[in-house]
């Protein structure tokens, strides 16, 4: 018989919903709430509110696609944490209650893990094995990650202050980019030349530091403006190309470091900022063997959680109703 999984995803603002059967995936189902974008960033009360507006019928169009009726289903896997607690409890309530009605077993999985094990995935893409480095970079968490199987994780190095994807997001900010400003940091970065430089936090061990950066950028741009008001209009190109430059560099740094440090040269690079152009290609040119999660993958989705879920599920790793969302959780 099969094993059918439906993994759902609500950490943040984006409700998805996939079914996987075997390890195979049969549908990946992503409903954006682009409100935000008027607000400069995610609100978390609207974004729960909105998740509770689409989550049946993004896990019934899901369902649908895949051709799978929910009484064949064999397990329901549900995004537990990290992420706005608001919205981790809407896909925790609707997996409780599908797990109950079906009698079926539950079971959580750790986003950020998920964005790691999505490579699994028996699709057209590379599959790495283990052991192998992770580095997860979002707009909420940038990790290095010992990973010696699909239930052990080690994190080896984490930022202290901000992560790299909100570093992209407050630095386009500053120069006038709307939100979510990362991909169009990248698309005008591959229009410029990184000529201005910036000032780079210096972590010990392989933590991370992006605050420091954002300060040196902050105060960058005040000078250049004192002396030309449209500084920013005319090197726009070249400033987002600079910025995107020292973001990556500090990453590829860790990663250098890391490789050398475990031995590791298997690199899995997962989350949303793994979709910077300016990553994957400073990181190809590194001595590793590189894995690289298609597009579609690099945003939440639930695809991954219920990648995540199927393997948990063969190792018999169920949970309890009684489990609680958590907004911080360790990797």
């Amino acid at each position: 018989m099969a094993t059918i999984i439906l993994g759902i995803e609500t950490s943040c603002d984006d409700t998805a919903a996939a079914v996987l059967v075997d390890g195979k995936l049969r549908a990946n189902v992503v409903s954006q709430q682009l409100e935000h974008e008027n607000y400069g960033g995610v609100i978390p009360e609207l974004a729960s509110r909105a998740h509770v507006e689409r989550i049946v019928a993004v896990v019934e169009t899901s369902l649908s696609k895949a051709n799978i009726d929910k009484k064949d289903l064999t397990a329901v896997a549900y995004t537990q944490g990290p992420g706005l607690l608001g919205s981790l409890l809407v896909g925790n309530a609707f997996a409780k209650s599908l797990s109950l009605a079906l009698n079926i077993p539950l079971i959580a999985v750790h986003h950020m893990q998920a964005h790691l094990l999505v490579h699994f995935i028996d699709d057209a893409f590379p599959t790495p094995h283990f052991p192998f480095l992770g580095l997860t970079v979002s707009g909420g968490h940038t990790q290095l990650v010992r990973v010696d199987s699909a239930s052990s994780f080690d994190v080896l190095g984490e930022t202290l202050d901000d992560a790299a994807g909100e570093a992209f997001d407050k630095t386009g900010k500053m120069l006038g980019l709307p939100y979510p400003a990362g991909p169009i940091m990248d698309k005008y970065a591959a229009l410029g030349t990184a000529k201005f430089t910036f000032g780079k936090p210096t972590v010990a061990d392989l933590n991370f530091s992006f605050s420091g950066l954002k300060t040196s950028v902050l105060y960058f741009l005040r000078s250049e403006q004192d002396k030309d008001p449209d500084f920013i209009k005319n090197n726009l190109h070249d400033l987002c190309a600079s910025v995107q430059a020292a973001i990556v560099s500090i990453l590829v740094e860790k990663v250098k470091t890391a490789v050398k440090q475990t031995g590791l040269k298997q690199v899995v690079l997962g989350g949303g900022v793994s979709a910077n152009s300016g990553l994957r290609k400073a990181l190809e040119t590194c001595n590793i063997t590189l894995f690289l999660p298609p597009l579609p993958y690099t945003t939440d989705n639930a695809a991954m959680i219920a990648m995540a879920g199927y393997l948990k599920y063969k190792a018999g790793a169920f949970d309890s109703l009684s489990n609680e969302p958590k907004a911080r959780v360790l990797i």
